[in-house]
């Protein structure tokens, strides 16, 4: 039996029928479809979303890179069991994707990417937003894709969909491969009518593998934290995905080794465990980052170890050091010469608890940490604290008072700018998947749409989206998408006139702030004048977004519960004071590698390469 339709037709019939299944949970794979329509996909994939609406759900994007980022934020909250596609024209379209599947990839978390491609049968040539290359006839913008995407293929005709598809489901469902998937396809095939097998349609459920960890490497794993004496556990990104944060919780108590996380792993304990022991590296907490250099085994959970986990290969100071690295991924499970224990994270951990039973961490090292914990919260609480509740609030200070409001529902969706620092050092994590943080590409502009991604996997939770003043400017158009359905989305947008992030690492690299501020520029050809009379509140509201102005720590408080007891899009519009040493977060506690100019006629420069000479003098490469 075969069943007639469009290339389009039969791809929206067929992603409506995938489901993936772990642990006993189904869930569709493709939850909805996001797309803005051109001459590249009107008429393919826009019509077939049309004639299929009661099967694959649609949402009308703004901006192609931010529909992606929803997707990812889905895909996320979704434990990587569900995502979104994303559909686009060609040309501007498709190549407005790179940014958010290059995310998706370096996330490891699934996204569709479904993007029109010039004609396949090339009637006209060439034909409009058509890269002509004149070495290479096949080639079109959305090769752009290929090195960002885990798979890609082009369909140049209907009968290479069913495999091509299929091989889509299988990468989008690998607990390892997965990221971007990109199928192009070329405008005239999408709309060209083909005899499909009727099989091509039926349900299909793709189980997301567990692999057990190889006897060898488990016991191998566990003599080697049996013999260490200061071990620290860092917990990354891949806890979340196995969903390992109860069986790590039972392994902290049961061994006593303290739990340091890195972004992505923030919150596989809660923040009052008694082994937890905040943010590890350059954005960590002192606690952390003075056990990770006096460490004479670091165990990495589901890490990739970048730079800023490993203060740019600074920061594991102990000459005796070993890495024991327990991932899903071969390629991580090998990183600093370490020890692979190469696994499903939740299935491992439970098995070398099982393998250390009686086996305890010593009482002067529980001792030493549990105190330097203490102190560390007490910092916590002067960065939070204020006595001065008619003043405008410290960046550190509004942190604080959305602290003191959330409870374990709410989640807080966060990217870039001097935001990700300050949390990851000072926030409380409360469940396992509060704090969504977005560090492995660390993309301004993310925050928005990735709120509205959460909040459609998770529409009971409060969904907040913690924004600058320069990631508010990069990406605000989604606003638009959370008013038009209603995605009760909260943003809270800290107005601090720059990018006070990269104004902070410049000025410490000797670059002076040159370019970083939104201010009028002065004289000497700086950016240094009055700030821009730039009003982002009423552009939020001009957008269609309820805004909550909050001009004092009072005021601030009082705006952000109205916010969260809020059932629409609302806005808490806040500007900061500079932080100053009392109520200003603590500085980074480990170095992280940004080359300084090695020739300068300006001080600042002079001085910051030296610093930077003393640092890289410590860089080691651990083998």
């Amino acid at each position: 039996m075969t069943i007639r339709s469009t290339v389009a037709q039969a791809l929206v019939r067929f992603l409506a029928v995938q489901f993936t299944e772990r642990d006993g949970e189904r869930r569709r794979l493709i939850g909805a479809t996001w797309g803005i329509f051109g001459h590249g996909n009107v008429a393919g994939l826009g019509q077939a979303l049309l004639e299929h609406a009661d099967d694959m759900p649609y949402h009308q994007g703004r901006n192609e890179q931010a529909m992606v980022h929803a997707a990812v934020g889905y895909a996320r909250q979704s434990n990587r069991l569900a995502t979104h596609a994303v559909t686009t024209s060609i040309g501007p379209g498709a190549t407005n994707l790179v940014t958010g599947a290059a995310l998706a990839t370096i996330n490891h978390l699934p996204v569709l990417l479904l993007p029109g491609d010039v004609f396949a049968t090339r009637p006209a040539d060439p034909v409009l937003q058509q890269l002509e290359v004149p070495y290479a006839a096949d080639v079109s913008v959305n090769d752009c894709l290929r090195p960002v995407s885990r798979f890609f293929d082009r369909i140049n005709r209907p009968e290479q969909l069913i495999p091509s598809a299929l091989a889509a489901m299988r990468v989008l469902t690998d607990p390892v491969e997965t990221g971007a998937v990109t199928l192009a396809l070329p405008q005239d095939v999408q709309a060209e009518a083909y005899d499909w097998p009727e099989e091509f349609f039926a349900e299909r459920v793709w189980t997301v593998r567990r692999p057990a960890a190889d006897p060898a490497e488990l016991a191998a794993a566990a003599r080697e934290i049996r013999t260490a004496g200061r071990p620290l556990v860092i917990a990354g990104g891949g806890v979340h995905h196995s969903r390992a944060e109860t069986v790590l919780a039972e392994f902290a108590a049961a061994t006593r080794i303290p739990v340091a996380s890195t972004q992505a792993g923030k919150g596989s304990l809660r923040w009052d465990h008694p082994q937890d022991v905040g943010g590890v590296g350059h954005t960590g907490t002192a606690t952390a980052d003075e056990l990770a250099r006096t460490a004479d085994l670091v165990i990495g959970v589901g890490t990739r170890y970048t730079d800023f986990t490993t203060a740019s290969g600074t920061l594991f100071e102990n000459p005796d050091v070993r890495f024991l690295n327990l991932n899903i991924a071969p390629y991580d499970g090998h990183k600093l010469a370490g020890l692979p224990l190469v696994a499903d994270a939740r299935g491992a951990l439970a098995e070398l608890t099982k393998a250390l039973a009686g086996h305890r961490t010593a009482d002067s090292y529980v001792t030493e940490y549990t105190e330097d914990k203490e102190r560390w919260e007490q910092r916590v609480d002067a960065c939070y604290e204020a006595d001065e509740p008619d003043v405008r609030p410290t960046q550190s200070q509004v942190l604080g008072a959305l602290d003191a409001l959330v409870d374990e529902t709410d989640v807080l969706v966060n990217a870039a700018g001097s935001l990700p620092g300050d949390l990851h050092r000072l926030w409380r994590a409360r469940s396992r998947d509060q704090y969504h943080l977005e560090y492995g590409y660390s993309c301004m502009g993310y925050e928005i749409p990735a709120a509205i991604g959460v909040k459609l996997a998770a529409p009971e939770r409060n969904v907040w989206a913690l924004v600058g003043d320069g990631t508010y400017l990069m990406m605000p158009t989604e606003i638009v998408t959370a008013v038009q359905e209603g995605i009760a989305v909260k943003v809270l947008l800290v107005q601090n006139h720059g990018y006070a992030s990269i104004g902070g690492l410049s000025e410490s690299v000797g670059g002076e702030r040159f370019g970083t501020a939104y201010r009028f520029p002065s004289d000497d050809g700086t950016f240094t004048g009055a700030p821009l009379p730039v009003d982002l509140a009423a552009n939020a509201a001009s957008l269609g977004m309820r805004v909550l102005r909050a001009k004092t720590v009072r005021d601030l408080r009082a705006a952000l519960a109205e916010a969260r007891a809020a059932d629409t899009p609302t806005c808490v519009y806040v500007e900061t004071e500079t932080a100053d040493t009392v109520s200003g977060p603590p500085p980074a506690q480990a170095w992280w590698d940004v080359p300084v100019a090695a020739t300068a006629t300006r001080s600042a420069a002079v001085k910051a390469r030296e610093l930077y000479e003393r640092h890289v003098s410590t860089r080691r490469r651990h083998l």
